[in-house]
Parts: structure tokens; C-alpha cells; sequence
């Protein structure tokens, strides 16, 4: 295969993985040769990439004065020619590796290693009084970083969907065929999760079982299987048979999983025995603390420990995506709005304008709204009236705008289903083939005033 028929497979491919439509709609390829150096560079005007480019010599940080990717597309009978691969651009946000020594997107907290070391050390009995006023200090100026954008970065839907408009520029049909993101049709997904940090949060996790099934939604429990409190097999039991999901929530929660190679592997082998006994493939770290190069030591099917964006949170970042996407074999589940804690104790909010806020940019882009509700801080009942009315709007969703609802387990199944689907021809339609075919539902892509819209 020449050099630039493997440009445009690896270009189109992501295209296809995020749509599931017949490969012989996207045609995509590069323009010339890469440059040695990744940098940032935009897509229009308000649009910023990370990756490399044949163009341009990209830019070191986000915050210069950026060239533009948009004046050196190109489209033709033979498809869209761009000046960078769009493969590239997708997996640096996604896997966060516009995060470089630097460049102004640094992952750290505003503490040194010692004064973190510290901090988590203490932790688990400092009042959240205290806590929150030492988090407040330590993500200082978050509201001055521009990117990701908050509060919700959707970078990635927006890359693919503007390769999806040029690509049906290029094509005599009309319309292309995909398979929708969601069984049923459904809209866009919303994930309940709640970690549970201490004991009193395990010993509240009865309580919030019923508060969420008055509102008919099932969510999972990220459980910290040493030191933080006891995990007896009745506490297990009781959430499962109750129709909930466990999940592994980190070893011991103290803000180190990562800190080391050697101790991450003896953990995450620890970690890896705690999700056969607690029968789960699922696994969040605490803290949304996380090194992606090293989750090939984890063994479950998915995680639930990136951001979408990460302004907020002690390890800066995000993945610019409200979608699920694979990490090697693991699929990832991002948390795409701002966690109870962090409105409550941070931002002191106790409205749900946020939460409206990034949950309609979801559901305008189909994608995944996924919450981490705290048992640990929502006794009272100022945080509990915020909660029910979240549920309430949550549960009103799904039979107004048909929003799906699963456990993360049931989402990652669907995923990886659809991920192995395919489209095939069926006289002058198309049909579906693979297994949960029967669920899922052909879509299909169109310019309407040179719009991007999609029908089912």
C-alpha cells in the first residue's frame, strides 16, 4: 500500500470508527508532509487542535496568536485533503497529549509534591471546612485558562463533524448513512455515578439507592476497596440485588496511584484483584487522577477517570469529547459535568444553571452526560433538594427528548456493540449486521443550507 493510501485510511478511519458509516463515503487524506513538531494550531475561528501540520509550523501554546488549519482545506472529487491528520488531532485531545512540559497546559495542581504528599495525608479527617478552602487556593485563576473551553469542550465532536460537511461536498449522493450513537434512538445518554470516599458516604449509600429509584434511575458505586472504610459482602450484596452497579474506585484513595511506576504496577494489581471480587469491570481513579500511557496495567473494560474539561479539577486537562472512546482495549466513559463537590464547595452554587448549561451542549451534540453525585456530601438538605431536582429534570428527559439512561456497564456494552456493527447494502437501502443489531437504528448525515444535521 503507497504512502498516501495509508494517509487517507488512517485520516478516514476515525471518521468512520465515530460515525459507523460504509467506508466508501470518507475519503480523507494529507496534504504534503507532517512537521517534526506537534503544536496547537486552529480550525476556524474558534476551534483549537493539537497535532502537526504540513502547512504551518504549529504553535507552542494555545494562547498565541494561532494559524488557521481552515485555509488550507482542500475538497475534490478524490475527497477532503487537509493539512494535518485528523486522526492525530482527535487522539491528542482525547488522550490529553497536548499536555507538554511548558506549553501553558500543565497537569499539576497549584501544590508542590510535597505539599500534595501532605495534603492527602491528612485528608481523610480534615473537615471539608477546611478542604475547601485549600482546594479554592490550589485552583486559583481556573476561570483565566480558554482551553478546553468551559464549561463543557465538545473540540472533538466539532473536528468530526466539520470533516463530515466537507466530505458530503465531495460526494454526488446526498446524504450518508450511519448508525446512530444510541439504542432506540435515543437522543443522547446521561451515567449516574456516585464514588463513595469515607464512611459515612458507604453508610448513606442505603438512603441514596431510594432517593434515586423514586425517580426510576439506577446509578453505580465506585467503591474504595482499602483503608478508607470496610467493604463487608453485605454492603456489596445490598447494592447489587438493589439493581445498582459496583465499580473499583481507585486502592486506597490517597492521591498516589500514579505517583510512581513501580508502586502502580503492585497497585494496579491489587486494584485488578479487588474487580474479581467485586465482579466488575469498571474502575475509576480517585481524585480523576490519571496517566493513560500506563492503563494497560489495568485490567477492566472501562474507566471513568477523564474529564471532559478539567479546570476544576487537581490534575488539569481534559479530553475535549463527550462521547465514549477506546484507550487501547479499555473504553473510556469521561465525566462530562462538574461533580457535586466542586459546585457545592467550590463555586458555592447550589442552582442547577450549571448542570442546564452543559447538559443542553450535550444533548445538542448526542453525546454522554455523566455525573459524579457524592453520597459523602448530599446529607443536607440544601444538597439533597439540588440532587432530587437534578434526578426529577433527568427523569423528565427521558420521555420528552428521549434520553437514555444506563448503567455504565450497559453503556459500555452498547459501545462496544455498535463499535463492531456495520452497514451493508440491502438492495437500494442499507441494513445493519452485528450483534445488538436490533437496537440500534440507521441515521443519516445531510447539508441542509450548508448546515451539518443528522435524521433518523
Amino acid at each position: 500500500m503507497g504512502k498516501g493510501l495509508v494517509e487517507m485510511e488512517r485520516s478516514s478511519q476515525v471518521i468512520i470508527d465515530h460515525y459507523r458509516c460504509p467506508e466508501e463515503f470518507v475519503r480523507v487524506r494529507v496534504q504534503g508532509n507532517l512537521s517534526e513538531q506537534a503544536g496547537f494550531f486552529k480550525l476556524g475561528s474558534e476551534l483549537v487542535c493539537y497535532g502537526r501540520s504540513s502547512a504551518f509550523a504549529p504553535s507552542l501554546t494555545s494562547e498565541q496568536i494561532l494559524n488557521d488549519a481552515l485555509d488550507y482545506v482542500r475538497t475534490d472529487h478524490g475527497g477532503v485533503v487537509l493539512p494535518f491528520d485528523v486522526g492525530e488531532a482527535v487522539s491528542a485531545l482525547r488522550c490529553e497529549r497536548y499536555i507538554q512540559p511548558g506549553n501553558g497546559a500543565g497537569s499539576s495542581d497549584g501544590f508542590s509534591r510535597i505539599e500534595r504528599a501532605g495534603y492527602y495525608a491528612i485528608r481523610p479527617v480534615m473537615p471539608v471546612a477546611v478542604r475547601k478552602h485549600l482546594q479554592k487556593y490550589s485552583l486559583r485563576n481556573w476561570n483565566k485558562r480558554e482551553f478546553p473551553r468551559w464549561p463543557v469542550d465538545t473540540s472533538v465532536e466539532a473536528i468530526m463533524a466539520l470533516v463530515m460537511t466537507w466530505t458530503l461536498r465531495t460526494q454526488k449522493e446526498k446524504e450518508i448513512p450511519f448508525i446512530w450513537f444510541w439504542p432506540e434512538g435515543a437522543q443522547a445518554c446521561a451515567v449516574m455515578t456516585h464514588d463513595v470516599e469515607s464512611l459515612a458516604g458507604r453508610d448513606f449509600c442505603d438512603r441514596l439507592m431510594d432517593i434515586d429509584d423514586s425517580y426510576g434511575i439506577k446509578a453505580s458505586f465506585q467503591v474504595v476497596p482499602e483503608r478508607r472504610y470496610a467493604v463487608p459482602d453485605t454492603y456489596l450484596k445490598n447494592i447489587s440485588e438493589r439493581g445498582f452497579e459496583i465499580d473499583v474506585h481507585d486502592l486506597n484513595h490517597d492521591g498516589n496511584l500514579y505517583e510512581n511506576y513501580e508502586e502502580f504496577q503492585r497497585r494496579a494489581a491489587a486494584i485488578n484483584m479487588y474487580g474479581k471480587k467485586f465482579r466488575t469491570r469498571g474502575f475509576r481513579a480517585g481524585v480523576l487522577y490519571r496517566n493513560i500511557s500506563w492503563y494497560d496495567w489495568l485490567d477492566f473494560d472501562y474507566d471513568m477517570s477523564v474529564p471532559n474539561v478539567a479546570h476544576l479539577d487537581p490534575q488539569h486537562g481534559g479530553c475535549c469529547t463527550t462521547f465514549p472512546y477506546f484507550i487501547g482495549k479499555m473504553l473510556e466513559i469521561p465525566v462530562t459535568l462538574t461533580q457535586d463537590y466542586t459546585l457545592f464547595n467550590i463555586l458555592c452554587d447550589y442552582r442547577l444553571d450549571l448542570w442546564e448549561t452543559q447538559m443542553a451542549v450535550i444533548r445538542e451534540k448526542h453525546g454522554v452526560m455523566s455525573f459524579i453525585i457524592h453520597p459523602d456530601y448530599i446529607h443536607g438538605k440544601r444538597e439533597q433538594f439540588v440532587y432530587t431536582s437534578l434526578l426529577a429534570r433527568l427523569s423528565k428527559l427521558r420521555e420528552s427528548d428521549n434520553l437514555w439512561i444506563p448503567l455504565p456497564r450497559e453503556l459500555n456494552k452498547w459501545w462496544r456493540q455498535r463499535s463492531q456493527m456495520q452497514l451493508v447494502r440491502n438492495g437500494s437501502g442499507w441494513m445493519i449486521a452485528g450483534d445488538g443489531k436490533e437496537r440500534a437504528r440507521i441515521a443519516y448525515a445531510r447539508l441542509e443550507n450548508d448546515k451539518l444535521v443528522y435524521t433518523l
